[in-house]
């Protein structure tokens, strides 16, 4: 739904202030966000307060990963502060556990909260197929580890989405996953393709892969849905903004 017209505009978000949620430890969602911005939004970032988890087991993955769940609601009250309209989740992975349920549960918790809506990585994708339409069997490609890859087959296949083949990077740390290059990227993408899987998807917003999406859509002649992207563009409908933005792939050019 558009969003209610402020008495008094803000000056430079005039058609909607976004308070964006991402660990401390993320380096690629807020200039990914701003790439993506249109005029008059503006994206207004708030830190969850993590250390550099050492991820290097499955148990450390995911505990490293609920403790920024358990610190999300401390970043929403800071960022409640600058009067936003809307809330965008930079974190992804929390917002697939426990399949379709849990994934429910945990983003009403925080609008409950917020008293303000949520935009998740998790369901966007589900949006971001939808406007692909035929989208049923997809790969993906993390930086997790395997227990939290599970995870995401979990949500998926509760949406009706199977997830044919996935690749773990097992990042050694947070701020590890934005050190990860193109060219590993582009090499992962192309053992993850086959004529078996109608698109492939990338989680993990501190990945670089807005742009490189965008072009491997091209080159692979199907959808390649970087979470940045897919959540951008659903927190942008969701508000009635639907301007068409070059550079980020179909799902911002042409839904």
């Amino acid at each position: 739904m558009p969003l209610k017209p402020r008495p008094f505009p803000d000056a430079q978000g005039h058609r909607a202030l976004f308070g964006v949620l991402g660990p401390s430890t993320n380096t690629i969602v807020q200039p990914d966000f701003d790439d993506m911005r249109p005029v008059g939004v503006t994206n207004h970032y708030s830190r969850i307060v993590v250390d550099d988890a050492q991820a290097i087991s499955d148990e450390s993955f995911m505990a490293g990963t609920l403790e920024i769940s358990r610190n999300t609601l401390d970043a929403v009250r800071g960022v409640l502060t600058c009067n936003p309209d809307f809330l965008v989740m930079g974190m992804s992975a929390v917002t697939f556990y426990g399949g379709a349920k849990g994934a429910q549960e945990w983003r009403e918790n925080i609008e409950s909260e917020a008293g303000l809506k949520l935009c998740t990585g998790s369901q966007s994708l589900i949006e971001a197929f939808n406007a692909y339409g035929g989208i049923k069997r997809i790969a993906v490609l993390s930086p997790y580890f395997p227990s939290a890859n599970a995870q995401v087959s979990h949500f998926m296949s509760d949406h009706g989405i199977e997830v044919v083949r996935d690749i773990c990077l097992r990042c050694p740390s947070w701020t590890s996953i934005a050190q990860v290059s193109t060219a590993t990227l582009r090499d992962q993408l192309k053992t993850l393709d086959g004529d078996d899987v109608d698109a492939l998807v990338q989680v993990g917003t501190n990945l670089s892969m807005t742009r490189l999406a965008a072009a491997a859509e091209m080159y692979l002649g199907k959808p390649v849905i970087a979470i940045n992207t897919a959540t951008y563009w659903n927190a942008l409908r969701q508000n009635g903004i639907s301007d068409k933005i070059a550079g980020f792939g179909r799902l911002l050019e042409e839904f």
